[in-house]
């Protein structure tokens, strides 16, 4: 299980790139988040290229696939031969698929679930997938929509509140964060992590100025 001690973590996510992956984990990032083919949504790479950019991580920094993959076979192979070490799965997949799911995956691979918060009713899925998850990660798609993340949304963050405080596991907080939110947000949800994509870009592209604001104001939330 993720521990949940200590400072707030930084995920750094839609890496497209060698660069971008060592500019991320240079500002700070305690995981980077590579994404594989996805219905809808920004910074989808090869996989080829989600392996290679995870040979070059080293620990402690984690490496998170994101997959559409819906079944346990699917998704634990789409992460073992991703060289990943962490999969995070952005379909609302019946809970029933991760008990099959961890008993494929070798050992020490990790599997965080996407909550996509639409209403309260996402603090009876995040209970719900809790025992069977090394995280939670809340975002603001619309799964319905094939929207499954990268909207850059804020969703209601008191839903997310009531996740951090009732579902027995470490919750990360995605949608639409900022360097001029994530303080806002660090202090209203009280994340074991945050996880950022294109508040931290410009044109596309990892921005060193914005990241660097984003960890600061990280840092001192």
């Amino acid at each position: 299980m993720i521990s949940n001690a200590g400072r707030t973590r930084m995920k750094v996510c839609c890496i497209s790139s060698f660069e971008e992956a060592q500019m991320a984990v240079a500002c700070g990032a305690d995981a980077v988040g590579l994404v594989s083919k996805m219905p809808s949504g920004p910074g989808v790479i090869s996989d080829s290229l989600i392996y290679e950019i995870a040979q070059i991580i080293s620990p402690p920094v984690a490496t998170f696939l994101l997959t559409s993959e819906e079944k346990a076979d699917s998704i634990a192979d789409h992460l073992v031969h991703s060289g990943a070490n962490t999969v995070q799965i952005v379909s609302h997949v019946d809970p029933s698929e991760h008990e099959r799911l961890r008993k494929k995956l070798p050992r020490g691979l990790k599997v965080v679930q996407v909550v996509h918060v639409e209403d309260e009713y996402a603090v009876e899925l995040a209970q719900d997938y809790a025992p069977y998850v090394d995280a939670l990660l809340l975002d603001s798609g619309n799964p319905s929509e094939n929207e499954l993340g990268g909207t850059g949304r804020i969703h209601d963050w008191t839903h997310s509140k009531a996740i951090v405080e009732s579902a027995a596991a470490p919750v990360f907080l995605a949608g639409g964060l900022t360097p001029e939110n994530v303080g806002e947000a660090v202090k209203t949800v009280g994340p074991f992590a945050v996880d950022v994509c294109s508040g931290v870009r410009t044109n596309g592209k990892l921005d060193p100025e914005k990241l660097a604001a984003f960890y600061q104001a990280l840092s001192v939330a």
